[in-house]
């Protein structure tokens, strides 16, 4: 079997070079490249297209979440791994959405890094404890309630922007809800000026954003 090939981004040099020296004695872990910036790190990944890339989020010239999303653009087969010192939800939750397949805190076990790397490019995702359980919490949260997601609309303007984010056209809706379609098309200008978007694609975009919109639907807009 092909050994895993992996680059190493970090800025510091002392951790750098303990993760080069860790993962070079497996026998099953190539360490292909390493980088010490955000924009080293895509240019290496995109160069060597390693199986994984382990990065720190704290990069210099390009910051970790973005060089994540430039690496999932540019080699979306390439997995990141990353290895950081934040552990906040909004650090998690940004490298979840650029597109990082997995997130370790610094402090870690060795064998919990190197398992990680095998997993990731195995294709799994990969969570440290803490951020698992974090993960885990946000996942099964209940929703939200619609009146605080969009406390400027009235009951019936977030029905209809429900229907909307669910793909149904302006004369379904006014069959579904047993009103006329002037009222329809009425409250969805209603809700566009309220929710300070251009058009009905914008509307849908942060209805769906907040959850909305997950109910059946068909057909596109009027």
């Amino acid at each position: 079997m092909s050994p895993v090939r992996v680059v190493v981004a970090d800025d510091h040099p002392i951790v750098r070079a303990g993760l080069v020296a860790l993962l070079s004695s497996l026998a099953d872990v190539e360490v292909v490249a390493t980088a010490t910036t955000g924009h080293q790190a895509v240019r290496e990944v995109v160069t060597h297209r390693p199986a994984v890339v382990l990065l720190d989020l704290n990069m210099p010239e390009l910051g970790g979440i973005a060089a994540t999303r430039e690496i999932a653009r540019a080699a979306p087969e390439v997995a990141v791994l990353v290895l950081t010192m934040y552990d906040d939800d909004d650090s998690v939750f940004s490298a979840m959405r650029a597109g990082a397949r997995g997130y370790l805190v610094k402090g870690v076990e060795q064998d919990d890094i190197v398992r990680a790397i095998r997993s990731v490019a195995a294709g799994e995702a990969v969570f440290g404890p803490g951020v698992a359980r974090r993960v885990l919490g946000f996942l099964t949260a209940p929703e939200p309630r619609r009146e605080a997601v969009f406390p400027e609309l009235t009951p019936r303007e977030r029905e209809i922007l429900d229907l909307i984010a669910a793909g149904l056209r302006n004369a379904t809706i006014a069959e579904r809800m047993g009103i006329a379609t002037k009222t329809v098309a009425n409250n969805v200008s209603s809700i566009l000026g309220k929710l300070q978007v251009a058009d009905r694609l914008q509307a849908i975009v942060l209805a769906r954003e907040a959850g909305l919109g997950r109910g059946d639907g068909s057909g596109g807009s009027d």
